[in-house]
């Protein structure tokens, strides 16, 4: 029996209907249930053939379970190992040498030291940073946000830099970027699974979070497939198999403006019933075909930008 297993946290919701979805199939030889982890000892096989990552952004020992669990044979959704490396920063640093549009973005140290270290840690970091250098690249307004964080802690719009310098006080020991405004006419939250399938679903993020899915904006034929084909390219790159691009049009040009979302926001009250029909029916059908194609080995899904570095290949 091969077994799919999903590991979540609060929500309820999709990780319910993800197993239900896959078992009503009655796949012979296949299986989905909530993971379940008793012991955890080196070296030794997880027992699933397929698991779904839901919540080891907030459980390191999940994360590292999860390592576990690839090297003895699991397709783990998503590899734990990229995740772990990879944040919002780079993921802009890397469209800028595929040639995705994309907001100016800078990265900031944080503001408080973080703990144990002195001044003497910082030798090399200029004080003060060239500010008004920063200021003149990104402009205002300007969004500030943590380079690693999810959903929408810790973001502030900011109109000048004596309220940037307000509110960098209030971030701590969070690392921020600050990123240029994307006045956009229309928005889209874009789901990717298996680098393949996609779902570009109109998104209005400056409504209430519940009512954020609630957008009447309606793309061109060709528009759809504009922003199908970077969605594509950009999950290729960074080699995620379940995760959203947010697009942000301005002049008719898709802006990616967050990308790094490999556990997203998949609950039936916020994104509603029929992209989370499309989202429960995509997964399962995704997490079946990997099962079905385990024999054992390295079952990772590996981005472009590491496998065209390790083979030291350009862009």
């Amino acid at each position: 029996m091969k077994k799919i297993g999903i590991l979540f946290g609060k929500e309820r919701s999709f990780p319910e209907a993800f197993v239900q979805r896959i078992n009503s199939k009655q796949i012979d030889g296949v299986s989905a249930e909530p993971v379940r982890i008793d012991k955890a000892l080196q070296g030794q096989p997880s027992g699933y053939s397929v698991i779904i990552d839901r919540i080891s952004q907030d459980v390191p020992f999940y994360r590292t379970w999860l390592k576990n669990a690839a090297l003895t044979g699991t397709a783990v959704i998503n590899n734990p190992f990229w995740w772990s490396a990879d944040d919002k920063y780079f993921n802009n640093c890397l469209m800028t040498q595929i040639g995705v549009p994309i907001p100016k973005t800078a990265i900031l140290p944080s503001h408080d030291r973080p703990d144990d270290t002195s001044d003497d840690s910082f030798s090399n970091l200029a004080y003060p940073l060239d500010w008004d250098g920063i200021f003149g690249e990104v402009g205002f307004p300007a969004y500030m946000k943590p380079f690693a964080g999810g959903g929408w802690k810790h973001v502030y719009k900011l109109h000048n830099k004596e309220e940037f310098f307000e509110k960098h006080r209030e971030t701590g020991q969070l690392v921020m970027l600050l990123q240029e405004e994307i006045v956009f006419e229309e928005y889209y939250r874009c789901y990717c699974i298996g680098g393949k399938y996609v779902r570009i679903m109109p998104y209005e993020p400056r409504n209430p979070h519940h009512l954020r899915y609630v957008a009447d904006f309606a793309p061109t034929a060709e528009k759809l497939q504009e922003m199908t084909d970077i969605v594509l390219k950009i999950n290729r790159y960074l080699g995620y198999d379940f995760n959203t691009v947010e697009l942000a049009l301005r002049n008719g040009v898709p802006y990616a403006i967050d990308f790094c979302n490999p556990a997203p926001d998949a609950d039936i009250k916020s994104v509603g019933p029929e992209n989370f029909e499309w989202v429960v029916e995509t997964a399962a059908n995704y997490a079946i075909e990997k099962a079905l194609a385990n024999n054992g080995g390295d079952q990772l899904t590996w981005g472009e930008y590491v496998k065209r570095s390790a083979g030291r290949m350009p862009f």
